[in-house]
């Protein structure tokens, strides 16, 4: 075999490799997303999975994995929270924060890209990109819950959507960077 195509049977499997984990990171996501925790505000483990999933395959794989995770959905598998899908729930109240997800992947993904893999430069693009997502979400819930049911406070939306939250979601982050910690030691990506 010569040098030229050693080469390109390098790219073809790193190219193998790249799609298997995007589309193994968007299983996980996908389950993540049904398995809820019933407690007065249910939870389910999709953040984490966001965490996990950036944190293991990194900014660009993670990105794209997060992108067909809500292709999928919005075609129709169920791939959501209580096994929903559709464009309706991208649409609605709560599609923002799924749609936030890909702005925590990309903020990621900037962030490790000029300022490198160090433990910090993850946490803190982690953290911003929570906070974008949150935003994101909350500005989202706000317009599709005014224009069907009628005027509501921004206090109102952050008790409902964002402070019960912030706790799980620091504590799945911190879990995500253990874990992920353990697979980069035994799995070489």
């Amino acid at each position: 075999m010569s040098t030229t195509e050693n080469l390109t049977a390098t790219k073809s499997s790193g190219k193998a490799i790249d799609i298997t984990l995007i589309a193994l990171f968007a299983a996980l996501m996908a389950i993540c997303s049904w398995i809820s925790i019933p407690l007065t505000v249910p939870f389910t483990l999709q953040t984490f999975a966001v965490f996990v999933t950036l944190e293991i395959i990194g900014g660009k794989r993670g990105t794209l994995s997060i992108l067909v995770f809500l292709l999928l959905g919005a075609i129709g598998v169920p791939v959501f929270a209580g096994f929903k899908s559709g464009v309706a729930v991208l649409l609605g109240t709560t599609g923002g924060y799924l749609i936030g997800f890909l702005c925590t992947a990309l903020i990621y993904w900037l962030f490790t890209s000029l300022l490198g893999n160090k433990f910090i430069v993850k946490l803190i693009a982690l953290l911003l990109g929570l906070v974008v997502c949150y935003a994101f979400g909350t500005a989202w819930y706000m317009v599709v819950y005014m224009k069907s049911t009628g005027t509501i406070g921004l206090a109102t939306v952050l008790g409902w959507c964002v402070t019960p939250f912030v706790i799980p979601d620091l504590v799945k982050l911190a879990v995500a960077f253990i874990i992920s910690d353990r697979v980069k030691k035994v799995i070489k990506l």
